[in-house]
């Protein structure tokens, strides 16, 4: 299967700024996998695991000299290393911290190798050991998309016209219903590699769900890798949490009455941190960067994975696939999550993905906005409704209040359409907001 991020890949490779990259994602997203397939771009591809190679540990931890160091890897993989012509995988590497520190040395005195650098959990592993700033690159990869999940199962062609549609005219009847249809089949199968690529292969959901009990499970035995043995019961307790809160403030006291806020913030921070979670932070929505305006300490929160989602809810998310059109209609948390996993998806690869939405809560005049966009220099709002509900108050509202975002995008099961300042897309078509890629 492809993914977007190989694009961007094949770019590094001929840059003549190219530093080591390090790929970060949460567990069991592709970073292995994709790393392997751009190594066939190259005559030679020498991936080492850090997990399993103790004797690698030896020559990472001797000094920083990287030319030392390749000459040390040639003779233990009994591969020939060369610049411009050999892949360089160092994986897992929070099982080695010192590759962090040998990196910066690779882009200083040895910039000719090609080198990518992944591992589960990184960010607890930087946050003590810290990143090189200026001397790596960070890409950041997520769940499939439903783009890349439609190109995975074969549907390069409805891409290519979802882009070419100037989205201001509804599409073909047929071919909307076809795209609610594959969109029904996503949110069933979401986005994790293993449960794509089983559904392609079987057409069976009941397999796909083994799969992400398999993937929940994997989440919950890491809370002992990065959480202290008194935090592990706050973490699993704000892991259920966050998918039944989707669409809601994040309050603690709505996420277990028996715990305080002091000790489940730092749960929350921990799962984000493990890329479980992406915070959905409240902004002003004045200007660009919306980061600049918003308040950390309120924010609303979303699962990474849609399908995960539901399945730690313990939601038959079959329907999906045998009735979407009720689906839809029932599911607003479910799409609104959706939503924000393809934001993030969609995003620039070598930035992290931050989310934001916008509430104003005065008595008589409350309104909320599900998320704001940076997009061309512009701040624009988008609201996520389901089934046929599509009342635009909060969007009339911000429009008014906010001069300088010049319109609004409703994102819903409805046809492509626009109603003065305000553009209807359909939830499948989130992806071609951010142009081609």
């Amino acid at each position: 299967m492809k993914r977007m991020l190989r694009k961007y890949l094949e770019s590094w490779k001929i840059s003549a700024t190219r530093r080591p990259l390090i790929i970060k994602g949460a567990r069991q997203v592709g970073k292995s996998w994709l790393v392997r397939d751009f190594g066939t771009d190259y005559n030679e591809f020498v991936e080492i695991n850090f997990e399993y190679d103790r004797e690698a540990h030896k020559i990472f931890k001797k000094d920083n000299d990287p030319l030392r160091i390749i000459r040390d890897l040639r003779l233990l993989t009994e591969k020939d290393i060369q610049p411009g012509k050999t892949l360089l995988f160092l994986d897992e590497i929070q099982a080695c911290p010192e590759v962090i520190t040998v990196l910066r040395y690779f882009y200083e005195k040895a910039p000719e190798f090609h080198v990518i650098a992944a591992g589960s959990l990184l960010n607890f592993t930087l946050e003590s050991i810290g990143l090189p700033v200026g001397r790596v690159e960070v890409a950041y990869l997520y769940p499939l998309s439903f783009f890349e999940f439609l190109e995975a199962s074969g549907h390069e062609r409805l891409i290519k016209s979802l882009y070419a549609h100037n989205g201001n005219e509804p599409i073909l009847g047929a071919l909307h219903e076809k795209l609610l249809k594959l969109t029904g089949e996503y949110m069933a199968v979401g986005g994790m590699p293993a449960a794509v690529e089983l559904w392609i292969k079987t057409q069976s959901l009941k397999d796909c769900m083994k799969i992400h009990q398999m993937l929940i499970e994997t989440y919950r035995q890491d809370f002992n890798k990065y959480a202290a043995l008194h935090q592990q019961k706050y973490v699993d307790v704000v892991f259920e949490a966050v998918p039944r809160l989707t669409g809601r403030k994040f309050v603690y006291s709505s996420v277990s009455r028996d715990f305080r806020s002091r000790e489940l913030r730092p749960a929350f921070d921990l799962i984000e941190k493990a890329g479980i979670v992406h915070p959905v932070m409240n902004t002003s929505g004045n200007g660009i960067p919306l980061g600049s305006e918003a308040d950390p300490s309120y924010f609303k929160a979303v699962f990474f994975d849609v399908a995960l989602m539901q399945a730690v809810l313990g939601l038959e998310y079959g329907t999906w696939i045998f009735d979407s059109e009720s689906a839809f209609v029932n599911r607003g948390a479910v799409c609104e999550c959706f939503v924000g996993q393809e934001i993030a998806a969609n995003g620039d690869p070598f930035k992290k993905s931050n989310l934001f939405y916008w509430a104003r809560d005065k008595r008589g005049s409350s309104a909320e906005i599900d998320y704001l966009l940076e997009l061309n220099g512009e701040v624009i709002p988008l609201e996520v409704k389901s089934g046929g509900n599509y009342h635009t108050k909060s969007m009339n509202l911000f429009l008014e209040e906010k001069s300088s975002s010049p319109y609004g995008i409703l994102c819903s099961t409805r046809n492509f359409g626009k109603y003065g300042t305000v553009r209807t897309i359909p939830i499948y078509a989130v992806g071609t907001i951010f142009g081609a890629r």
